[in-house]
């Protein structure tokens, strides 16, 4: 009689957990057991409501409740918690034998928490997002360009474009370089993206005229070589002259990414919005946080000063290390080679970001984001940044790349760049109507953003 006294007990409590208000009901406290039960019914009825209408819009407009979201995620873990443990008092557990006390008093603390875990976790999960995006993405100045403009935060726009940069920088290396370079542009109806390459060592790069950096390379960048065979007036670096050069702009400092935007808007002949950094090395520990990336490697991809190490070809899972060297080495390659296999990692990595593994790895994958991510993007866009990031996952992505034969890195037509650029973006307009009607060849190859990288 005392052991089903017991499971009956424990088979009550349970039932509270899913029916606040049971466990009271049947220990004879009617006017707290409906009060309970009333009260979870709507609470659930609403949120069952909220949860057949979300959409991306409001997954973008709860970046802006995140406190709120942490708040109430604690007062659940708090709420649930006391209502288990309340729920098993008034079921009165004292007129069990001691040893039924004991055992009954076990599993239900063992139920409290269990219950109370997933929103404390969840409250921890949130007050850590809002840390990483407070501390990534800053609040605009007063009067800054870039912000939401009421009732239609794109300012009358049909794309925005985003600036993709890979560098470089770090405790051990001076300045920042910007290995990889591209511009995302989205058309922000349909969510069509073009992808724009633009190689790391493109030379006499032009500036927008009338700008600081056109006042001092009137004809061009080009500087001297440093060394013998040695050059430091390609693409990559002008983002790190304008930073080591402030008295080019009036003495404002740190004026290294408004001018690189500045720069590659006027080489496509399109508006740079804002742009996205992101540090290569430390970008390895998110894939190592992810357990790895499966790629399938072409062929041997050698690396190291001295070509000491090796990423063998074939399918295999990668460690963040092996990842970035294949995606960065130019040991018997070349640049082309390097930024088609820089576009598999980051294919890769959204493929196979698996969310059980995020969850588990998140604490630590933020805490590496705030330190290798730097961006202009302005914190209110976030809430319409995210639902137009959720149009682009399921539009159509393709690629452009200004590499050779279509655009000679040594002598480039400019000309040419913006023409191709303009096309590229006109088709993915309308993608069932693509033609490639430019008469100069070779023709350019407007191609999805996984060609090449193999399957996995």
């Amino acid at each position: 009689m005392s052991t089903r006294r017991a499971a009956a007990l424990i088979g009550w409590v349970a039932l509270s957990v899913v029916a606040p208000g049971a466990a009271h009901l049947r220990a004879g406290w009617k006017r707290t057991g409906y009060a309970l039960l009333g009260g979870y019914l709507v609470v659930a009825g609403c949120a069952a409501v909220v949860i057949a209408t979300a959409d991306a819009g409001l997954a973008g407009r709860a970046l802006n409740w995140l406190t709120q979201i942490t708040v109430t995620a604690a007062v659940c873990a708090v709420a649930w918690f006391s209502l288990v443990i309340h729920s098993f008092v008034v079921l009165r557990p004292g007129t069990l034998t001691r040893a039924g006390q004991v055992v009954t008093g076990l599993v239900c603390g063992a139920l409290a928490v269990t219950v109370a875990v997933p929103f404390a976790l969840a409250a921890q999960y949130v007050a850590v997002s809002q840390r990483t995006i407070d501390t990534v993405f800053a609040e605009p100045a007063a009067g800054a360009r870039g912000g939401p403009e009421a009732g239609d935060p794109w300012a009358g726009r049909d794309r925005v474009n985003v600036l993709l940069l890979g560098g470089d920088w770090g405790n051990d290396r001076i300045g920042v370089r910007t290995d990889s370079i591209n511009v995302a542009s989205m058309d922000v109806h349909t969510g069509n993206t073009v992808l724009l390459g633009l190689p790391r060592n493109l030379e006499h790069v032009l500036f927008p005229p009338g700008s600081p950096m056109a006042q001092r390379f009137p004809y061009g960048f080009r500087l001297p070589e440093y060394k013998p065979g040695w050059r430091e007036d390609l693409l990559f670096s002008v983002w790190q002259y304008a930073d080591d050069h402030p008295e080019l702009f009036g003495g404002r400092r740190h004026m290294g990414p408004e001018t690189l935007k500045e720069t590659i808007g006027y080489i496509l002949g399109i508006r740079i919005d804002w742009y996205a950094l992101v540090n290569i090395w430390g970008f390895a520990k998110i894939i190592d946080a992810l357990g790895g990336l499966v790629l399938t490697v072409d062929r041997d991809i050698v690396f190291g000063k001295y070509g000491e190490g090796v990423v063998p070809a074939g399918t295999r899972r990668l460690s963040g290390a092996d990842a970035l060297w294949y995606a960065r080495s130019r040991t018997g390659s070349d640049d082309y080679n390097r930024m088609r296999r820089q576009r598999c990692v980051f294919n890769a990595l959204l493929d196979q970001a698996d969310p059980a593994t995020v969850l588990s790895r998140f604490t630590e994958m933020a805490a590496v984001m705030r330190k290798i991510f730097q961006t202009d993007v302005p914190r209110p866009m976030l809430e319409h940044l995210v639902p137009l990031a959720w149009k682009v996952k399921h539009a159509e992505v393709t690629s452009l790349q200004f590499v050779p034969p279509l655009i000679s890195t040594a002598s480039p037509d400019w000309e040419r760049i913006r023409l191709l650029t303009a096309k590229a973006i006109r088709d993915s307009v309308f993608p069932g109507h693509r033609r490639h009607r430019l008469s100069p060849t070779p023709q350019p190859v407007f191609s999805p953003i996984d060609e090449g990288c193999g399957a996995v």
